[in-house]
Formats: structure tokens, sequence, C-alpha cells
């Protein structure tokens, strides 16, 4: 490297060509799928664009422009990047280049995903803490009353924890809408059924300022300029790691 490049991480680097994220990055690097001027890579490397890497032997190539994409996923398909499992998000999204989702929603599950080739966006998302605030629309087995309600509110003891208070609010006899920050694994389906209920449909409606609206199940569209400009103002210093509920 000369001074007049600019040295970035090599899982970062990896990940802004768009191949895949940075925590795949570093399981590549650790499994030596990755060199660096011919020689393994280690972790936390610095690298820039005057190293030829290669990752599988391949070597990697520019920047793409950047995508960014919202998909109503339906029930069925799996938020996986692997091609080799039926019914995978890729082959679903048939998008002419390769992009990942943004965290995840179970198969059972149904609604908005966002996917991107942006590994730096997926980063900070996954960060955001309280500005990424996901609602989602539930269907349960039985009729809730207030005391459901106010449960769900208020927290509930799941999975050795209890859940952080969210707004959740009735909207039919066995409906309500949540909106959650906090992203245990199956959270919703969880608290619901902590509570003696049975969650029969989860539908995910909008992921922070981007709402799933009339896009109908399997149809995807692009992200616009405004809907970016505030997802990153959202984002601006926020740290806290947050995973994904569904």
């Amino acid at each position: 490297m000369t001074h007049a490049t600019v040295a970035t991480r090599l899982n970062k680097y990896i990940s802004d060509t768009g191949i895949c994220s940075r925590r795949e990055a570093d399981r590549l690097i650790e499994q030596g799928h990755v060199e660096v001027n011919g020689q393994r890579a280690q972790i936390g490397m610095k690298v820039s664009a005057a190293d030829r890497i290669t990752v599988n032997g391949t070597p990697l190539r520019a920047k793409p422009q950047a995508v960014y994409l919202a998909y109503h996923k339906p029930v069925g398909i799996t938020c996986t990047t692997d091609q080799a499992i039926a019914g995978n998000i890729v082959d679903a999204v048939n998008y002419k280049a390769r992009i990942f989702p943004i965290g995840r929603l179970d198969k059972e599950s149904e609604g908005l995903i966002l996917l991107t080739n942006d590994g730096d966006i997926v980063n900070k998302i996954l960060r955001a803490g309280n500005a990424h605030e996901k609602e989602y629309v539930v269907t349960v087995d039985k009729p809730i009353n207030d005391a459901f309600i106010q449960a769900l509110s208020a927290g509930v003891p799941i999975l050795d924890t209890v859940t952080l208070p969210c707004p959740v609010y009735k909207r039919s006899s066995h409906c309500f809408n949540i909106i959650l920050t906090q992203g245990l694994n199956r959270q919703i389906r969880r608290m619901a059924e902590y509570l003696g209920y049975k969650v029969t449909r989860l539908a995910r409606t909008r992921i922070m300022n981007i709402p799933l609206g009339k896009l109908p199940p399997g149809q995807w569209r692009e992200l616009n300029a405004q809907e970016m400009q505030q997802i990153e103002a959202m984002l601006v210093g926020s740290r806290k790691t947050a995973q994904e509920p569904s």
C-alpha cells in the first residue's frame, strides 16, 4: 500500500463489493477463502484498492452501484442467500445484481423485508436500536382482551429475559398491532405463547420509515432518494446492537 491509498478493514472492503455482509466476510476470512496479494488473509487486516484481493480464487470486482429494495415476502420464502435451499429469498426476488436481506423474517411470516448490496447499511440498521422500529400486524387463535394487550405492552418473560415495553394496539377481536425495537428470536410468537395464545398470521408492515403500503406479495420496489435520506438521518450516531424479531 502507498500513502496515497485509503486503507479499509478487509471485511468492510469485501462487503462493500456487495458479495456478502461483514459478518459473512469474516467467516470467509476465518475459513481461509480470502487471499490478499497471494497470502492468506487475517481477520482485522486493512487493505486498499492497490491490493489484489481474491475470494475463493476469484478477484473482487469494483464496488457496484448501491441497491436498496423493499420486498413483500410471502409465507414460505426463507430469508437466506443460500441458493441450495428451495424457496430462498434471492431466487424469489430474482434481482439482476447480487443482494442480501437486512435481518430476517421467519419462513411462516410475511411482509416487509429490505434487501441491499450495501454491507455498510446492513450493519448500521442492525445496530440502530431505538431508531430501528418494526411494526407488525398479528392475528391470534382466540379473542384478545385488555389484559393481553397490557401484558404485551409491559413486557413478558421469554428466553431468560423480559421483553422491553412496546406499543400494542388492538385492531379487532383476534388481531393487534405491535411495534418493536428489540429483536429476540421469534419474539412475537413467544410473547403470545407465554400468554396462552398462538399466532396464526404475522405480517410486518413497516421497518423504520419504510411502509409496506400496497406492495403486493412477491413484489419488490426500489427505495427512493427521500426514503434513503431519512434512513441515513435516523442512523446517525446509532451504536446499539439489535437483532431481528419475527
